[in-house]
């Protein structure tokens, strides 16, 4: 049997898959749920890896084989589940979600007949003309749907997700938005070239066909070697907010009675107190501190005063930032010592904010004054 370098990458691609789901499902985390969810999508991706070298450990055609196969309707409802429980703090596993493994129960219906039901000779003639077979024609394409439709959600939930971030919380997103972004883009952007591969099963370009497939297996062990790198580099990735938690509406058709002795209330707090000094400072953690109601508070901030949380919040870190970098007897203060000292945790976050309220980088603002 001929190992080629498809087989090699893929054998590398499961191991890493197989090892790293372990380590999730036996690490201690208050992320259990999600790190059980994503080590069952790895396994599920792995298994569907193996495919690739099938032949070394499953030669010939076999029911279970067809059935391993058909376990590929799983990975992406796994995946889902994966970012609604990264994303919703408040995230369990329901009945209902049962309903997403009916594409993987109708698929083994259409194949019973056709394949399971079948003797050994049967199959085998079956597959000569694999490729032409409706059934299989029709997996390849509820797979390929059923991938879009999974993307397309998690993006929505992504979307929802980082609004009511930056509603709540003073950073304008988190490092599991972050994360569960570039690697959902990253899944679509690899999904693609899966999809011309698979559209080329249907011609007659068989080196392109094998050149496409390897590049595919590249591209997976390379976003597997990533995460385990994020894994590795950000080991509390995950801030999920309340499912329950709604957005302000952007605009209030009820007209909301606000007491002015509020908005003063909030700002002398903000200038004497400073509780925006605080990096993970939430609109909750603020709301207690003036004894308000935290969706009060978020209608004042957001439409009142018409900023979003973290806007309003920075606000008041960059000016403290200004005073800092204006003090000649604080020339000694790193850009970095300082924007740790009035509340980011990041440069980049804070370079940014910066510039949003002042035209000019923290360093250009230092040299002008």
């Amino acid at each position: 049997m001929e190992v080629n370098a498809l087989t090699i990458t893929a054998i590398v691609s499961c191991v890493i898959s197989v090892l790293l789901a372990v380590f999730l499902l036996s690490v201690k985390s208050k992320n259990s749920i999600s790190n059980k969810l994503f080590a069952t999508f790895l396994i599920l991706s792995a298994i569907d890896l193996s495919g690739w070298f099938q032949y070394l450990y499953l030669p010939g055609l076999s029911s279970f084989g067809m059935a391993k196969s058909l376990l590929s309707f799983l990975q992406m409802p796994f995946f889902y589940f994966y970012v609604l429980s990264v994303c919703y703090s408040d995230f369990k596993l329901k009945p209902k979600h049962l309903l997403h493994a009916i594409p993987f129960v109708i698929a083994n219906l259409v194949m019973t007949p056709r394949f399971y039901a079948l003797d050994r000779d049967s199959k085998y003639a079956l597959f000569e003309n694999y490729n032409r077979i409706w059934e299989i024609i029709y997996i390849h394409i509820s797979i390929e749907l059923q991938f879009i439709i999974y993307i397309a959600l998690v993006f929505v939930i992504l979307n929802r997700y980082k609004k009511v971030y930056q509603q709540n919380f003073s950073e304008a997103s988190s490092k599991a938005f972050d994360w569960l972004f570039q690697f959902t883009l990253a899944s679509a952007i690899i999904h693609s070239v899966v999809l011309l591969k698979n559209i080329l099963k249907y011609t007659d370009a068989e080196k392109t066909f094998d050149s496409v497939q390897l590049l595919v297996s590249v591209l997976a062990l390379i976003i597997i070697c990533w995460y385990v790198f994020k894994a590795l580099k950000y080991p509390e990735l995950f801030n999920g907010i309340n499912s329950k938690t709604e957005l302000v509406p952007v605009s209030i058709t009820k007209e909301v009675s606000v007491n002015p002795k509020e908005i003063e209330l909030l700002t002398s707090y903000m200038q004497t107190k400073k509780p925006y000094l605080n990096p993970s400072l939430s609109i909750r953690n603020l709301a207690e501190e003036l004894k308000m109601n935290p969706r009060d508070l978020s209608i004042l901030i957001n439409q009142r005063l018409n900023q979003h949380f973290f806007d309003f919040v920075n606000e008041y870190r960059i000016k403290e930032a200004m005073d800092i970098l204006s003090d000649s007897s604080k020339k000694e203060f790193t850009i970095l010592e300082i924007l740790y000292e009035v509340g980011f945790n990041s440069k980049s976050s804070f370079n940014t904010a910066f510039k949003k309220h002042t035209g000019k980088t923290p360093t250009e603002f230092r040299k002008d004054t």
